[in-house]
């Protein structure tokens, strides 16, 4: 087995403290990463605090990972050592489902393996990237080529692919009108790649003060969602609404700014449900409200590929480990611009002082 160390919370209430566990020995389709890098994302903290309800522990968050190729197992032929590679939200499926078989891993009808907390539908536990390795089967491994910035890259494996799959199944382009809801870690992620679509983009948020810094990450025109005023001049206007928010709200203000046939798709996913929207603002102009997961293998290295030329990355603060647990709580107040981002250095260097 190979010895890892990471951060762990082992339950709801716990702070996230260091935590020695294994993981398997290299097969013969796997590859071994050291992680540099290790994006935070608000699931973290939902599972770190059994939110969802469904938290094995202990539990190892992070499923935005990048990292060096330390060993390959023998039959790999996709990475060798030396290289730079990602890890998301998965780390296996069925292979074998109708989802699975069209490239939406995400999808699959037996449940995906998630990097960590196990399989959706229930199994043994598995540990993410708040760690100095992981393991993974060659074919849920990205191949990173924009490496200038590694550590504004992590991101990209989960809020990236995140804003990046709606905004292209929607057909996000040139001639459209798009609003974005929310800039938080996926929103300033949204208006980066809707913008570099060729979309017009339209941000909607609740803070006056983040009107210069969106426009700065390409959007168009920037709404404060408790204006009235505001909102009622974009009434019947858009195209496409990528609601990003992760915490319940009111959906029926957003959705009467859709054009007839519009739709909203949601990719924050709250503690606790939306109120139901009003049935007549859908029915009277055939709009629609749809929900979207990360994205497959293949749509996750289309996006990398897309972001590289477009070079677009993330804007971070980095931390060091050890100050996870604040940086949780600073995320719960939206004090981040806009996604943390932890330095495993400071975890090797703490786990060597462990040993």
């Amino acid at each position: 087995m190979i010895k890892s160390y990471g951060y762990a919370a082992h339950s709801p209430t716990d702070r996230l403290a260091p935590y020695q566990f294994e993981r398997r020995e290299l097969g013969p389709h796997d590859v071994q990463i050291d992680i540099l890098y290790c994006g935070v994302c608000h699931s973290d903290l939902h599972t770190a605090r059994n939110e969802w309800k469904n938290t094995l522990y202990p539990s190892v968050p992070g499923h935005e990972i990048v990292g060096k190729v330390v060993a390959v197992g023998e039959h790999v032929t996709r990475f060798k050592v030396g290289d730079i590679a990602g890890v998301g939200c998965m780390v296996d499926s069925c292979q074998q489902c109708s989802s699975c078989g069209e490239g939406l891993e995400q999808y699959c009808e037996n449940g995906f393996v998630g990097t960590y907390n196990g399989p959706v539908f229930g199994g043994d536990n598995t540990y993410g990237g708040y760690s100095d390795n992981i393991v993974v089967s060659e074919k849920f491994v990205l191949r990173i080529t924009h490496t200038e910035n590694l550590a504004a890259v992590a991101p990209l494996l989960c809020a990236g692919i995140t804003t990046y799959s709606p905004l292209s199944h929607w057909k996000v382009g040139p001639g459209k009108k798009v609003g974005v809801v929310g800039l938080g870690g996926l929103g300033h992620m949204a208006v980066k790649i809707a913008h570099a679509m060729g979309a017009h983009v339209v941000l909607f948020t609740t803070s006056p003060d983040k009107k210069e810094d969106a426009l700065r990450l390409g959007a168009d025109e920037v709404v404060v969602s408790r204006s009235p005023d505001e909102m009622a001049a974009h009434t019947n206007s858009l195209d496409f609404i990528l609601n990003c928010v992760a915490a319940s709200h009111n959906l029926d203000a957003f959705l009467a700014l859709l054009k007839r046939d519009g739709t909203m798709t949601l990719v924050g996913a709250p503690a606790e449900p939306h109120p139901s929207p009003d049935v007549f603002s859908l029915i009277f102009k055939r709009r629609q409200i749809a929900g979207s997961l990360i994205g497959g293998i293949a749509e996750t290295q289309e996006m990398l590929d897309f972001c590289a030329k477009h070079n677009i990355v993330s804007d971070i603060e980095m931390i060091d480990m050890q100050d996870i647990n604040e940086a949780y709580e600073r995320m719960l107040k939206g004090d981040v611009k806009y996604r943390f981002v932890i330095d495993m250095a400071s975890l090797k260097k703490e786990g060597s002082a462990a040993a």
